[in-house]
């Protein structure tokens, strides 16, 4: 059996695969972690960021050409990249917060 600090550390980096985010509201278990919390919370904000941008983007692109086809690559290249970062840190056992959007995921997901 994994040892508790195991199994936080798994429930966050999977927090950025959706199934840890699942796997956090089914096992009271791991709702009990405060270092999955967070990275649960930081990967559900962007998660809600990333759909909401991929809508607002898909929908100017669809109407456009050009520069804003460049501009939505850019923009979901960025969210790539805070995904990324905040799979790191999950990894690294650190509880930082998501560059740019990190702060909102304190504000606003309150469980």
């Amino acid at each position: 059996m994994a040892k508790k600090d195991d199994t936080e550390r798994m429930s966050s980096i999977l927090s950025y695969f959706i199934i840890g985010i699942i796997w956090y509201f089914a096992d009271e278990k791991v709702r009990k972690s405060e270092f999955t919390k967070f990275h649960v919370k930081q990967a559900l904000n962007l998660l809600i960021f990333s759909v909401v941008l991929g809508i607002l983007l898909g929908w100017i692109t669809f109407f456009s050409f050009g520069f804003f086809r460049v501009f939505a690559w850019i923009i979901q290249l960025a969210l790539f990249v805070l995904w990324i970062i905040g799979l790191i840190n999950a990894i690294n056992s650190k509880k930082e917060k998501i560059p740019v959007i990190g702060q909102f995921a304190e504000r606003y997901l309150t469980f």
